[in-house]
């Protein structure tokens, strides 16, 4: 249909355009002051056709469907400006009623009102889910944190975005990455206290998003845990940190598609922008000490189990004629299985570094003891 539109002017007007537009060399074809034509004219007519008899263009109601004919919409309009065939033309169009209304017609706070519950809401389904583990194609361990991801790619994604919802959908972005970051706190704070009870405060998915604050302590409707979190064990503790540290290697990316977005409409100023999410990503590795801490510590008393059997050492060797040992006993190999298994498992899941810290801590804690 837009294209059918974009054909008209050239086929059926182009000797009008020519004779008041001054494009022909003629003494009597002086270009008339004040006349546009295309203007004044056709887009009138183009618009008042489309706005009456195609009401259901302008429906919110399917967000995909909404994006798809608003961004082919949008596109049309782009077209028929560069037919304008000057500058000022183009500003006397976008400067029309006609225009105005065109584009009033098109509800995209609503839009993004139905985006924001769809993401929002599957994002809050996720951290429910506790500390659900996801399937092995995932580039993360945790379900949470694989939504997460899939939410913030998806305000930035091509079938979502819309450049004058930028803001809205930059904000959301912080609003999600806080959440996660109270979603962290709560589960360190799970590791330090044996089935305490905690309240998931949540982003509000219904009514108006702008009364969701980037911040826990403004989130003001709160969603409570259905059950008790239990004690988390330490492979749980050991995927929430390569979680962590997974998310934050990725921001990175995050910024650069954000940034690239930002540039088509004209915002320069990426530093507040990295400044931003670089703070929520320094909130989001605060809890880690205290998570590295429990898993040395759980790590060693995996471990100290087995160094009770050293008690029993001198009942072997006494009054015995038994050989010199020539290799560790076996409590020795046994308590270290935990360790080695650490390392067989995560390998790839953790970095070399947080590994080391942990075993650390953990051999640390057994020698001392």
């Amino acid at each position: 249909m837009y294209n059918k539109l974009l054909e008209f002017v050239p086929h059926h007007c182009r000797l009008l355009r020519e004779v008041t537009g001054g494009a022909i060399s003629s003494e009597k074809a002086d270009m008339v002051p004040g006349y546009d034509f295309l203007v004044n004219s056709v887009w009138p007519e183009i618009a008042r056709g489309i706005e009456e008899r195609l009401p259901s263009l302008f429906n919110p109601g399917n967000p995909d469907i909404f994006h798809q004919k608003y961004s082919i919409s949008m596109d049309f309009l782009r077209k028929f400006e560069r037919q304008c065939g000057s500058q000022a033309s183009v500003k006397r169009l976008r400067a029309h009623p006609s225009y105005h209304s065109f584009n009033n017609r098109w509800n995209l706070p609503v839009y993004f009102q139905i985006r924001f519950k769809e993401i929002a809401g599957s994002l809050e389904s996720a951290l429910l889910s506790h500390v659900e583990e996801t399937a092995n194609e995932s580039a993360f361990c945790l379900r949470a944190t694989n939504v997460l991801w899939n939410c913030l790619s998806a305000c930035w994604s091509d079938h979502i975005y819309l450049p004058l919802l930028a803001h809205r959908f930059y904000k959301l972005t912080l609003q999600l990455l806080s959440r996660y970051c109270v979603y962290i706190k709560e589960l360190s704070a799970c590791a330090t206290a044996d089935g305490s009870v905690t309240e998931s405060k949540s982003l509000p998915t219904r009514g108006k998003e702008e009364s969701a604050s980037l911040s826990s302590e403004d989130q003001q409707t709160g969603l409570a845990a259905d059950a008790q979190m239990s004690a988390l064990s330490t492979r749980q503790l050991i995927l929430i940190v390569a979680d962590i540290n997974k998310i934050m290697e990725k921001l990175p990316e995050l910024i650069e598609v954000i940034k690239v977005k930002l540039n088509k409409i004209g915002f320069k100023n990426m530093e507040i922008i990295k400044g931003a999410l670089e703070d929520l990503s320094s909130s989001l590795s605060e809890p880690l000490s205290t998570i590295n801490n429990k898993i040395s510590m759980d790590l060693g008393e995996s471990c100290l189990i087995y160094f009770k059997s050293a008690l029993e050492v001198p009942r072997l060797y006494r009054r015995t004629n038994k050989e010199i040992p020539t290799k560790p006993s076996s409590y020795v190999e046994s308590a270290l299985k935990p360790l080695f298994q650490l390392q067989h498992d995560y390998g790839n899941k953790v970095k070399v570094q947080t590994r080391q810290e942990w075993l650390r801590g953990a051999l640390s804690e057994c020698t001392h003891k």
